[in-house]
């Protein structure tokens, strides 16, 4: 029997419908019954996961689980969180849970050595998934070398990703920002990027700055559509 997908969101709800607009648009149907069946707790309520990390911030676990409990009532076969930075207490919720909670991390580090091997990806997110080297560890176990932007770098990617998209703010102003975010970045010997917070493939998507990018929400969807039995689209 084909399974079903909890989207644990609201972190921010924008990424949210982000990645179940994926999960419908890389799920091989010919028909609306072909599709899976998911279920959604869009919990904006959820604190900030870089100011717990950074700054001594509320716990956002309670409301996690919260939302995590929802979904289990729905009978969901698995969770899928669309927040990297969220991904630092994922052992906290999984520990809480017997349903499997699917790792972002891992499906993106799989794709970069299947997709890019022998090259080198620098690692766009914020401060809390940078500094706690969540994705340090998932690249680092699949062999894959990696870039991770300097201090200014950082304070860009924060701004574009707090100021500008969290704070649904106009992208195409941001064109220039981004294009010198990624050219400075491929200086140093970046082949190719990580979208490695949830707001940065809605700003990739929209502004045309060539990558090549690798997007974690979009490797999500992939690992959760595969999970529950169906096939998924590669491109």
């Amino acid at each position: 029997m084909k399974k079903t997908i909890g989207i644990l969101g609201g972190m921010g709800p924008l990424a949210t419908a982000d990645l179940f607009r994926k999960i419908v648009t890389l799920t091989r149907a010919d028909r609306d019954n072909d599709h899976i069946r998911v279920y959604i707790d869009s919990n904006a309520a959820i604190p900030d996961r870089t100011a717990a990390i950074l700054s001594g911030g509320p716990d956002p676990v309670p409301e996690m689980l919260s939302a995590l409990r929802h979904l289990e009532a729905c009978g969901a076969d698995c969770i899928v969180m669309p927040c990297n930075t969220a991904h630092y207490f994922l052992s906290r919720l999984q520990a809480a849970t017997d349903t499997p909670v699917l790792s972002m991390l891992e499906a993106t580090a799989r794709c970069c050595a299947r997709r890019y091997p022998g090259e080198r990806p620098a690692v766009l997110a914020t401060r809390g998934t940078l500094t706690t080297g969540l994705y340090d560890r998932a690249l680092a176990a699949a062999g894959v070398d990696f870039l991770l932007p300097d201090e200014e770098e950082r304070d860009t990617l924060m701004y574009l990703i707090y100021d500008v998209v969290k704070a649904s703010r106009p992208l195409t102003p941001e064109s220039d920002v981004w294009r010198d975010l990624l050219a400075g970045l491929r200086a140093r010997g970046a082949d190719y990027f990580i979208l490695g917070c949830t707001e940065l493939p809605i700003l990739a998507d929209t502004l045309a700055v060539p990558g090549p990018f690798v997007d974690p929400t979009a490797e999500l969807a992939r690992a959760a559509i595969r999970f529950c039995g169906y096939e998924a689209a590669e491109k």
